[in-house]
């Protein structure tokens, strides 16, 4: 077990900036440096959280056990591939890479290294996931949770972030995670429909996911709304979930006789900071040799099933 784990955040950017004051609070690791070409706003970040200040990340060879990556993502193979080469774990932001084929190459380096890759789905670390996931735990381990329904809505006002890549890998993924890992279940067929509106990318969609189970999930994601919502209903034989990650509420509600009253049960969900809880997690794999919350093989089923939704919005515009 390594007692402080030596940390660095690769690329200094929106999300960047949050995952490196982050690591200057958590107790069991150093923040060591800040890694990015923009030496000026880089610089300024690291006199203030007292770390050292790298241009070229391959310098950092020998100054650190773990990284942060939150570059474009045209660079998370490149990148990330060099630093578990080397031996060193990586939290690596959404989406794991930009295709299939390197994301798979990423878990296998990860692998052979014996070196801990964890994608930064953060959703899954929203305190009313979490409490959601607790309260379904048996049956999720038992393979017995049987979703029949999705109903899912993330929408939000336009800004210029992320607008390299479409809104169903910069927004619609987090719910496909969460949809996959919550189904025991291969996906049958998909439609999708979706149009550009401010970007040169895709910016408002939706998908329908049909699984061999008969579960049926429906994804409504936007950047060009001019409210901001995130929430997911979901409905199994007898009972109904709604999740909003963005108030923190989560409503477990217990089906009547099959009637359409409805028993309803708000369940206590304790809030925490999300991005501090997904570190921590990350950083606990490292120490203590805990389980990855969520490993290269979510990351890989995320993507190829945003890549496959990009493809079907294509072929009908």
């Amino acid at each position: 077990m390594l007692n402080k784990i030596r940390c660095a955040v690769v690329g200094i950017g929106h999300l960047g900036r949050y995952h490196a004051e982050k690591y200057s609070k958590i107790d069991n690791c150093k923040l060591v440096s800040l890694v990015d070409p923009n030496e000026k706003y880089a610089k300024n970040l690291s006199n203030k959280l007292k770390c050292s200040y790298i241009k070229d990340y391959h310098n950092l060879l020998g100054l650190v056990d773990a990284v942060s990556i939150a570059t474009p993502t045209s660079s998370h193979f490149e990148i990330a591939s060099f630093f578990l080469s080397n031996g060193i774990h990586v939290l690596l932001e959404k989406p794991i890479t930009d295709n299939v084929i390197e994301a798979i190459r990423l878990d296998d380096i990860s692998k052979s290294m014996n070196v801990i890759l964890q994608i930064g789905h953060l959703e899954r670390f929203n305190p009313v996931t979490m409490k959601f996931f607790d309260l379904i735990k048996d049956d999720l381990g038992k393979k017995k949770f049987e979703p029949l329904f999705f109903e899912s809505t993330r929408i939000g006002p336009y800004s210029n972030r992320a607008t390299d890549v479409s809104v169903v890998i910069d927004l619609m993924i987090h719910d496909l995670d969460l949809i996959l890992t919550l189904n025991n279940s291969k996906i049958n067929k998909m439609e999708a429909i979706g149009k550009k509106i401010f970007s040169s990318h895709t910016d408002i969609a939706n998908t329908r996911i049909i699984f061999n189970s008969g579960s049926v999930a429906n994804i409504t994601t936007s950047r060009v709304s001019e409210k901001t919502e995130r929430t997911m209903k979901i409905y199994t034989n007898e009972n109904y979930y709604s999740l909003d990650f963005q108030k923190k509420i989560l409503s477990a509600k217990k089906l009547k006789d099959k009637k359409i009253s409805i028993l309803s049960d708000k369940v206590q969900v304790k809030d925490h900071d999300a991005l501090e809880f997904e570190i921590k997690c990350f950083i606990d794999s490292i120490a203590h040799n805990k389980s990855i919350v969520v490993t290269a093989t979510d990351g890989i089923n995320a993507i190829k099933t945003a890549i496959e939704i990009e493809k079907k919005i294509e072929e009908i515009n």
